[in-house]
């Protein structure tokens, strides 16, 4: 019978190194969460979206349970780590590794949809760095320990010494023995070890100054003399979920069907980078920017969780909506404003194509179809422009899907009115002038979005189709308590929001005071 053939010594170092490697990770990753002293996997538990999901969620919601998967995290983690490290419990430590990374892949599979809101290093798909390590733990539980460099190969070597000490010494014992350069090889991971500690030690060095410099009275890295600063209110802030309305609209078949929608809907400018900031001409930009597809599906995502359930945007947006519904698998509803070049046809039709749940005339083409003194290059009279905002509305109730009209101005409200179009809902700005950069009596500079609060309070009282209000905020110059309140108290049954991703929890909650303390409207509830 053929001997088994050793391995030569650098594929052993190279093992051993990988094995090094991936115990420097877990031992750190074990100290960094114990050092915190604050860190908890509630977080990550809560925001598993596979499917086992509803057991994460479950594991979330105990504070038992999340308490022992903290402890259960950190000290595997730290003990994992040694042990890798040092080769010592090599296959008990590769074990228990293997299965602390199986839970974080299935928490958060690198699949399409499952990965959002997870610090990630690159892109991944099916195979992410959590895959990698999981298979080369397992080799290792597999492996024998005289292919590892470390404190079990050490041992085993000291064990077969013992068991051949009664027996006399031969020749060539001292070539099979514990030679020094066996055990050298052994304690690689010795050096690696002080590394650790001299890189922690420097870490926390820096983590110290930082800390010292922190604490100087006046010198914060969010406040001070040039820097705002900002408290950000996340989800376990949250104090309800927004309230339901309905509007009523037929089917495609004919019949009468309810159109259920959130109080509060997520309006689409900011994620369009429509951010109407007066002559800051940068922002627009600077918006555009930092709402990445990844941000505004994350900023989605949030929106659900808090209980609103429609975004209202203008077509363009599909493709990232429809990938934030397909990869959440998430109800929320698009509701477009079928705003492309004044085209109110061109926009119906592309927000079919977006799989839009509800459309509407968007308000900027509703009021210049309804000024008699607009010439749209074609002739056509302000009859003509109405007649085919009828069309339009047509169109989208033969797809079976609620229709609706938008405005900025009370006037346009009023033509539609006056030319008989009944739409499903109306989209009406509703703000007051109670901000600086008001000026009603100036030329307009994308600084005012209701032109008569007063008369739109009064006409739209006597409107019986449900209300969306927005630019309830101005495009950000009023208040959330001072809008939202308005907005509800002077009639709309729905407000349109726009909101960034940290804003979120706080302006659900504003709006649950506002809506609850909206019972002296003198516009019933039209939805």
């Amino acid at each position: 019978m053929k001997a088994k053939k050793a391995l030569t010594p650098v594929p052993v170092v190279l093992l051993s190194i990988v094995r090094i490697a991936i115990g420097w990770h877990f031992l750190y990753e074990g100290i960094a969460k114990l050092i915190s002293g604050s860190w908890s996997s509630a977080a990550y538990l809560a925001g598993s979206k596979w499917i086992f999901a509803p057991l994460f969620g479950w594991m979330a919601d105990s504070t038992a349970v999340v308490a022992f998967v903290d402890f259960l995290n950190i000290w595997g983690m730290i003990l994992v780590g040694l042990g890798l490290m040092l080769g010592l419990f090599t296959k008990w430590a590769s074990l228990g590794g293997a299965v602390m990374i199986f839970f974080y892949f299935i928490a958060y599979p690198p699949l399409p949809g499952y990965m959002f809101g997870v610090p990630a290093e690159g892109s991944y798909l099916w195979v992410n760095r959590n895959l990698i390590e999981f298979f080369i733990l397992v080799a290792f539980i597999f492996m024998a320990s005289g292919y590892l460099y470390g404190l079990d190969r050490l041992h085993k070597q000291w064990k077969d010494e013992q068991a051949r000490k009664p027996v006399a010494d031969l020749p060539d014992d001292n070539e099979r023995g514990l030679g020094r350069r066996e055990i050298l090889r052994d304690l690689i991971s010795l050096p690696a070890l002080g590394a650790f500690a001299y890189a922690v030690y420097r870490k926390r060095r820096w983590d110290s100054l930082e800390e010292k410099y922190l604490n100087v009275q006046g010198m914060d890295a969010n406040s001070g003399a040039t820097l705002l600063k900002f408290n950000y209110s996340s989800l376990k802030d949250l104090k309800g979920q927004v309230p339901k309305g309905f509007i009523n609209y037929t089917d495609k078949s004919g019949q009468p069907a309810k159109f259920e929608l959130s109080r509060l809907i997520a309006g689409g400018n900011l994620i369009g980078g429509w951010a109407h900031a007066r002559d800051l001409i940068y922002v627009s930009k600077l918006v555009k920017t930092y709402h990445s597809d990844d941000k505004v599906i994350q900023t989605l995502a949030l929106a659900e969780k808090c209980g609103i359930n429609a975004l209202l945007t203008n077509p363009q947006l599909g493709r990232v909506f429809q990938k934030f519904r397909h990869e959440f698998h998430s109800n929320m509803k698009f509701i477009s404003d079928c705003g492309i070049g004044l085209d109110f046809q061109k926009g119906i039709a592309m927000s079919l194509a977006a799989d839009a749940d509800a459309l509407y005339c968007q308000g900027e083409i509703t009021d210049r179809w309804a000024n008699p003194d607009y010439d749209d290059g074609t002739g056509k009279t302000v009859a003509e422009r109405m007649e085919l905002i009828r069309k339009g509305l047509e169109e989208i109730r033969s797809h079976g899907k609620p229709a609706g009209i938008g405005a900025h101005r009370i006037e346009a409200i009023k033509v539609c009115v006056e030319h008989g179009l009944k739409p499903d809902f109306w989209v009406k700005t509703c703000h007051s002038h109670n901000y600086w950069s008001a000026m009603p009596e100036s030329k307009w500079k994308d600084n005012m979005f209701d032109y008569d609060p007063g008369e739109t309070i009064r006409f739209m009282a006597t409107l019986g189709e449900p209300w969306i209000a927005f630019k309830v905020l101005a495009a950000g110059a009023i208040a959330p308590e001072e809008g939202l309140k308005y907005a509800y108290n002077n009639g709309a049954d729905f407000i349109c929001l726009g909101m960034y991703d940290f804003q979120i929890v706080e302006d659900v909650n504003t709006a649950l005071e506002a809506f609850a303390g909206a019972t002296g409207r003198s516009r019933p509830w039209m939805a």
